[in-house]
């Protein structure tokens, strides 16, 4: 193991796109498992698919790309570069790659549940998005900004999308319940998780 996180840091130098890419698609997943294991029942691990699929063919080669792009547009760790760096971050990366979550996981949705939704014109992949989006984008405001504000001034390049991804664990945990229960609000994420501790409290124990 010792070796392994060794290793970790020479791959990040000499492959920065494919170990910032898994490394994204591990946690991002891993937040989908989560979130499943914090809502009760058996896992889904067509839904964790579902999810893994879209980080490792959109979110994670775009936060590395884009990242990447902010870097050369704005060069630099000083205080006016990353507050310009967070601001088009929030602006335009945030709500492209929101957008794609909502849209993607409502399209494989569509397909793990029934390709005739979609022949029969039954399955809005855009209902999600439509409904959730704005939420969603409120509450990221609350996260994101932070989390890029250390991310543009303290993270090496190389790592930057590493970093996204271990943040994004919680983020993808959120989002997924959303997508899945929510309405995209952190009450709604709360409002479930109380209920569902209340209820354990009131459930008679097994003989």
């Amino acid at each position: 193991m010792a070796g392994w996180w060794r290793a970790l840091p020479r791959a990040a130098r000499r492959y920065p796109w494919p170990t910032n890419v898994l490394l994204y698609t591990g946690l991002y997943s891993a937040g989908d498992a989560l979130q499943q294991r914090l809502r009760g029942g058996p896992a889904d691990w067509r839904q964790t698919r579902c999810v893994a699929t879209v980080a490792v063919t959109f979110h994670a080669n775009f936060n590395y790309v884009w990242l990447r792009l902010l870097e050369r547009a704005l060069p630099g760790r000083a205080p006016r570069a990353v507050l310009a760096k967070v601001l088009c971050d929030q602006a335009l990366g945030g709500p492209v790659a929101l957008s794609a979550f909502y849209v993607g996981e409502g399209s494989g949705r569509g397909r793990a549940r029934a390709g005739m939704n979609i022949v029969q014109g039954k399955d809005d992949i855009f209902l999600d998005l439509k409904q959730k989006f704005w939420n969603t984008y409120k509450t990221g405001l609350m996260y994101w900004p932070f989390v890029q504000l250390t991310n543009f001034s303290l993270v090496p390049v190389h790592w930057r999308t590493a970093y996204t991804g271990l943040c994004g664990f919680l983020w993808a945990t959120f989002l997924c319940f959303s997508q899945q229960s929510g309405d995209g609000t952190l009450k709604s994420a709360f409002t479930f998780l109380l209920k569902k501790e209340a209820s354990a409290v009131e459930r008679p124990p097994e003989k």
